[in-house]
């Protein structure tokens, strides 16, 4: 694990006229100007399809976030109190949880402070597990182990010759913590933006006093006063707008995705914090090469809840086909891959995301 800053994490000029923020980059690296000037034309970096290095952590804050009691923001920083690897807004933590389970959680603290990383989890009653962990077997002086952070939910604001306009936020619930660094990078770099926050009581939703510092450029939304939010409550005026963000539950999001569908002009950025539904699936056969057992995955059904079903102690997480923890190898049969998490080198290896993926005709697979 490097010290050392890496250029792919300095954010774009504000008014387009660089890939890089030159300030930034020479604040941030402190390196020689040819280095400086070669970053620039380094593509984003979002540690995807790349093979997960682990490091420990040890917890040293936790706070409840939202009124009800039911959201909790825990704070990690390295043993010896050094200097954590750079991240973006939107990118998230694999952790390890002292059960062994595997989670994914959004970063929401400050990118600039790279002494502590910050997660915010809400409490899921009849979730999988992890949640309950965090909130009850993860005390102030835990230890545990974190993956560097991956980014599948980047904020590409100011690239070169992108015309400078407005950004949308949206979160929905517990989809405020991917944004809440997008809004510290947008008032750092001046990009005009403005946000609606949706949650189902203004005492479930999390981070509300830590948001008020930005007056009516946030606009809250609880449900059980007004309703669900519409697509064009969610939207508001777009005119001038580049890009819409956003992070929430499914219906939400392919509510706005079929609101934005004629709006090329307009950029949709999102991230679902469930997974989604099967689209244009087929029934295909999965055969367990270890018992011989043969499954069978309906059209509407993931690979992942079919092998699941008959070994539910089958590694997974993310369900969303980015963190690869569910990867499988094909022994026999041809995977249609609906995910660019693995890398050239995985899928030449045979491995498929069975949480995503599918196949046409059988698969053996290595269980």
């Amino acid at each position: 694990m490097s010290d050392r800053p890496r250029l792919c994490d300095v954010p774009a000029h504000a008014h387009g006229r660089f890939r890089r923020d030159p300030l930034m980059a020479l604040v941030a690296m402190g390196v020689d100007m040819l280095s400086w000037i070669d970053g620039f034309a380094e593509p984003p970096e979002t540690g995807l399809g790349r093979p997960q290095q682990y490091f420990d952590v040890v917890v040293t804050e936790r706070h409840l976030v939202a009124q009800d009691e039911n959201v909790v923001a825990v704070t990690f920083e390295l043993p010896d109190g050094g200097q954590l690897p750079n991240w973006r807004p939107g990118a998230h933590l694999d952790i390890e949880l002292p059960s062994g389970a595997l989670r994914q959680y959004s970063l929401c603290g400050d990118p600039a402070d790279r002494t502590r990383y910050r997660i915010a989890v809400r409490f899921i009653p009849d979730g999988r597990g992890g949640s309950a962990e965090v909130h009850q077997g993860l005390p102030v002086g835990s230890q545990l182990r974190i993956g560097l952070p991956r980014n599948a939910f980047p904020l590409a604001i100011g690239g070169y010759n992108q015309r400078t306009s407005a950004i949308r936020l949206i979160a929905g619930g517990i989809g405020i913590t991917p944004i809440l660094p997008m809004i510290a990078l947008l008032e750092q770099t001046g990009m005009p933006w403005t946000m609606i926050y949706c949650g189902r009581t203004a005492d479930s939703m999390a981070f509300l006093p830590e948001l008020e510092v930005y007056g009516d450029k946030i606009t809250v939304h609880c449900d059980a006063e007004s309703g669900f939010a519409t697509p064009a409550q969610l939207m508001g005026d777009l005119s001038g707008t580049l890009a819409v963000y956003s992070c929430g539950p499914p219906p939400m999001v392919d509510a706005l995705r079929a609101a934005l569908a004629d709006r090329p002009d307009v950029e949709f950025h999102y991230e679902r914090f469930s997974a989604a539904p099967v689209v244009d699936g087929r029934e295909f056969d999965i055969q367990l090469a270890i018992t011989g057992e043969t499954l069978t995955v309906g059209a509407e059904q993931t690979a992942l809840d079919a092998i699941l079903s008959v070994r539910p102690d089958a590694t997974y997480s993310c369900q969303q086909g980015f963190c690869r923890s569910c990867a499988v190898r094909v022994l026999d049969g041809t995977p249609e891959h609906r995910s660019t998490a693995l890398s050239p080198q995985e899928l030449d290896a045979g491995y498929f995301l069975p949480c995503v993926s599918r196949a046409k005709g059988t698969l053996t697979v290595e269980l």
